[in-house]
């Protein structure tokens, strides 16, 4: 069964850091693409930041650019995103998804159920 689970997020000060992670079972994540997106109510889900499967490339939205960091572990099957810095307007629940690659969440096959991160003081 294919599944993503995520974990690590929680509330955390501004100017703190999160890692939040997305353990991936029932296929191997380095065969895909993988993507963070997050959402906050009534607003559209928006890509925060994927690395390609063809040369991990990476990209980032521009306002995480610079504080947050993309990565896989193979051997674990895992992908992780480093937040540092995180302002109040980081807050929503962020998504974990493999699949094709790019921006639009359309290209995203599998996704995380989500996890929520709050920055507040």
């Amino acid at each position: 069964q294919v599944q993503l689970v995520e974990s690590g997020g929680g509330l955390v000060q501004p100017g703190g850091s999160l890692i939040i992670s997305c353990a991936a079972s029932g296929f191997t994540t380095g065969d895909y693409s993988i993507g963070w997106f997050r959402q906050v109510p009534g607003k559209e889900r928006e890509a925060v930041s994927c690395m390609s499967s063809r040369d991990s490339s990476t990209w980032y939205t521009d306002s995480v650019r610079g504080r947050f960091t993309i990565s896989r572990v193979n051997a674990e099957n895992t992908v992780y995103l480093h937040m540092n810095s995180l302002k109040p307007e980081d807050t929503a629940v962020y998504y974990c998804a493999l699949g094709d690659g790019g921006t639009s969440s359309a290209r995203y096959q599998s996704w995380g159920q989500g996890t929520q991160v709050t920055v507040s003081s």
